[in-house]
């Protein structure tokens, strides 16, 4: 009881700082709550101090949340900043300095390790930024905030239950506006369900740990249906008057169909059954390119629900 004394004295202290609705309650009323639910769920008060204590909102993260970059930028502008040469070069280099791990990783958990490498590059460079953001306050944040609540709550829980479990420490414990940590950028759920502990030390470190990093990612995707080998699709044409409502994930076919309506490949075909379901994906919209994909990508989009970043 004195400690959430204590924390509701400096909750209010930064209940100022962002103006609540009608509906939502106050920044104080909001962290004294999550309090109680997380000491229920069996945290410890002295994480919940540490993590809790003089916390505040960020009007950043909101900002941030308001605006997604599949809204403000177009597909060609994104894959030209996201996927530069250099990148693609360094993700090689990357690939030979650590292929020993990586194929060990690769065979332990079924998964093809160059597009854990790919996952890598695109998330952090390979480790060199991992975010500047508070994880705690970033997902406290968006939990109070009415547009996802109910989701970024449970976000919270989960942070909070990784400090509880020492695997990493309050303040280190930095990612992304969002949440997303260390070199693999997951979410606390994520952490939760997929993080791995490679190398036995008792900790799932995802933050420092390149076992760790690559075998949780590994993890991740083979749990959410990767298939080892199967080609992730390519470019491809359309034909003349071609029903674009078609287009979609959602929509699939097997790869006969496609090639029977006149959609051919561009490059090289990949080694698929022709019975394999395939999608038709366009993420430049209709004037920009076509994909033929297959289960693999949408798995990708398990990871990122962006095509964007998929692609």
């Amino acid at each position: 009881m004195i400690l959430r004394k204590a924390l509701l004295s400096c909750f209010i202290m930064v209940a100022w700082m962002l103006p609540a609705s009608a509906e939502q309650p106050t920044w104080d009323v909001f962290l004294a709550g999550v309090y109680d639910e997380a000491k229920a769920a069996g945290i410890s008060e002295a994480t919940l101090m540490a993590a809790l204590s003089g916390l505040q909102p960020i009007p950043r993260v909101i900002e941030l949340d308001r605006r997604q970059p599949e809204g403000t930028t177009t597909y060609e502008e994104y894959m030209a900043s996201r996927v530069p040469a250099e990148l693609i070069t360094n993700a090689r280099n990357r690939y030979n300095d650590h292929e020993a791990l990586l194929e060990a990783v690769g065979a332990e958990y079924g998964m093809d390790p160059e597009f854990i490498v790919a996952l890598w590059g695109l998330e952090t460079r390979f480790g060199s930024y991992t975010g500047g953001f508070d994880v705690i306050a970033s997902v406290a944040t968006l939990a109070w905030d009415e547009r996802r609540s109910e989701y970024f709550r449970g976000e919270l829980m989960h942070a909070l239950r990784i400090l509880d479990e020492g695997h990493i420490s309050r303040g280190n414990m930095v990612g992304s506006w969002a949440g997303a940590m260390g070199q693999s950028q997951f979410m606390p759920s994520s952490f939760a369900t997929y993080a791995e502990d490679w190398d036995l030390d008792g900790k799932h470190d995802i933050w420092t740990n390149k076992g760790d990093v690559f075998a949780s990612a590994a993890n991740y995707l083979t749990g959410s249906g990767w298939r080892q080998g199967l080609p992730w699709g390519g470019p491809a044409t359309l034909p003349a008057g071609f029903d674009l409502g078609l287009e979609g994930n959602r929509e699939t076919l097997p790869l006969a169909d496609w090639l029977d309506m006149g959609v051919t490949w561009i490059e090289t075909p990949p080694a698929v059954a022709l019975d394999e379901e395939a999608s038709l994906v366009m993420p430049g919209g209709e004037t920009g390119p076509a994909y033929l994909v297959f289960e693999n990508y949408r798995t990708i989009l398990k990871w990122n629900r962006s095509n964007y970043f998929a692609m």
